[in-house]
């Protein structure tokens, strides 16, 4: 088999979507979902490689994306009295390709308001040795930019 079909035999257990792009493969699996009356919000894993056979090696990265719609609940501003609708005023850091910082950073940030059994850690590394078996080295980036 070869091994970019190894390497999406890694995600075969999740109901993952796959495409490609300039030799670039990526996957994205919802691993967390939240819905309320007039709001929705998903958290979703999002993995990419590319296999460089002149070099031998696999250059993967990985990130955690958020989206949403609808209206939220809760009160504006720090008013006490609410009408139960109302928005919420985020401020973080981004770059090119939306929040920063490692996927471990982001789960940690995402654990907070979302409930998920999602293992990126073994996933990564299932994919690492995959790579490895196939005598190519596993090149891990933190960014998507260069791959």
């Amino acid at each position: 088999m070869a091994l970019q079909e190894e390497i999406k035999q890694v995600f075969a257990a999740f109901p993952a979507q796959f495409s490609e792009k300039k030799g670039v493969t990526t996957v994205e699996y919802v691993v967390a979902e939240r819905k309320s009356f007039l709001s929705k919000k998903k958290l979703t894993y999002i993995a990419k490689w590319r296999i460089v056979e002149e070099e031998r090696e696999v250059r993967f990265t990985e990130m955690f994306k958020e989206s949403g719609s609808g209206i939220s609940s809760g009160s504006f501003g720090d008013d006490s009295q609410s009408s139960g609708f109302g928005f919420k005023k985020t401020t973080y850091k981004t770059g090119m390709g939306g929040r920063e910082g490692t996927i471990e950073e982001q789960s940690n940030l995402f654990g907070s308001k979302y409930s998920y059994k999602f293992d990126f850690k073994a996933t990564r590394a299932a994919v690492e040795k995959k790579v490895q078996d196939a005598g190519y080295t596993f090149k891990y980036q933190i960014t998507s930019i260069g791959l």
